[in-house]
Parts: C-alpha cells; structure tokens; sequence
C-alpha cells in the first residue's frame, strides 16, 4: 500500500457495502476491462476521489471485494468444523457451508471465476490465512493417513480436486441461472465428490 492509500477498512461501514455491492453488480455484469472506476464511483454513490484514497486501482478494488467476501465464507467455515472430529463429516461440512454460502451470494464466484486470473488466486490474502488453509489442507491430510482420501497425490492436489468440482459446479449453476438452490443436491453431490477423493478401496 502507497503512502497517499488509505485502509479501505477505515472506510464508514454504509460507504464500504455501497462500494462492494457496486463491484458485485458491475464486474458481475460486464467484461473486467470494460467497467471503470467512475462507473464503480457512480454506481456506489461516492466520489471517484474517494476510491483511488482507499483502493488505489482497479486490480486492488476487485481483489479486496473478493477476498472480504472469501473471508467471510472462511469464517462461517471455521465456527461450523468447530467440534467436529471426524474427518468425513469435516468434509461434509465444509462442503454444505461452501454450496450454501454460493447459493446466498452467486455473485461472489462469479467474481472469482470471472475478473480475476486464476495465475491471481494466491494473491488473495485470505489463501495465505493459517487458520483456513491449514485446517483445510490438516483435514485432507489426516484423511490421507487414515487410509481414506487417495494418497496417491498431495493433499494440496486434493484441494485442487475439491475446488475444482465444487467451483465448476457453482460458477455453471450459476450462469444456466438454475432457479433450484445448490443445497438442495447436497447428499449427490458430496458422494460425487468423495467419489473423487477417497482411495481406490475406500467405501
């Protein structure tokens, strides 16, 4: 962050959702390179003054609308793997948290699968968060020495697995504009997924 940038945190509460409803609604709806920030501004009911203070660029507006939302879905995540020991069940969990969040906020996959570059995922803060990715990635790891998730690859190729079916699934269901929520196929969908997960001898 520049000297002249302030912390889009310090932002009032009220300014701060305008702006990121505006990002949702407006790099939801067109090409990334298409919207400008006075579109953003105008949308948001702010000055294009005021986001340059806080956000400095296009790049850096987008990325901090995503990763608050991302960050809000990891700390749902969190409270709900609370007290739960077994590790299928972790999964599941996971998983139902994940489709429901997606199914209230279609348009923060969107966001991801559309304007920013998958080379730019990493550069989410909220990947790099030790609590999130390393409850994550110690669950499929103890899956994998439990005998139960394939073993055959690194659990971080497992988290591409999961990710990979689970956002495909969602960014489509969200483009055909499926009215019927996600959630509703919950119990299919996660034995599609450990289908894909578990290891070859694993019921």
């Amino acid at each position: 962050m520049n000297e002249r940038q302030a912390d889009p945190r310090l932002m009032r509460k009220a300014t701060l959702d305008r702006v990121e409803q505006a990002v949702m609604t407006l790099f939801t709806g067109a090409d990334f390179n298409s919207v400008a920030l006075i579109d953003v501004a105008r949308e948001a009911h702010v000055s294009l003054q005021t986001i340059y203070k806080y956000f400095g660029s296009k790049e850096q507006l987008v990325t901090f609308v995503l990763d608050s939302s991302l960050r809000r879905l990891a700390m749902r995540m969190i409270d709900h793997l609370e007290g739960i020991e077994d590790f299928r069940e972790r999964l599941r969990k996971t998983m139902w948290v994940m489709l429901d969040y997606f199914d209230r906020h279609p348009k923060v996959i969107l966001l991801l699968t559309m304007s920013i570059p998958a080379s730019r995922h990493l550069d989410l803060p909220v990947y790099e968060s030790p609590e999130l990715m390393g409850a994550f990635l110690g669950l499929l790891k103890h899956g994998q020495s439990q005998g139960a998730l394939n073993n055959e690859v690194s659990s971080k190729v497992l988290l591409d697995v999961f990710m990979g079916i689970l956002g495909r699934v969602v960014q489509m269901h969200v483009v055909r504009r499926d009215p019927e929520p996600l959630i509703h196929q919950f119990d299919a969908l996660f034995k599609i997924m450990w289908g894909a997960l578990k290891a070859p001898e694993s019921t």
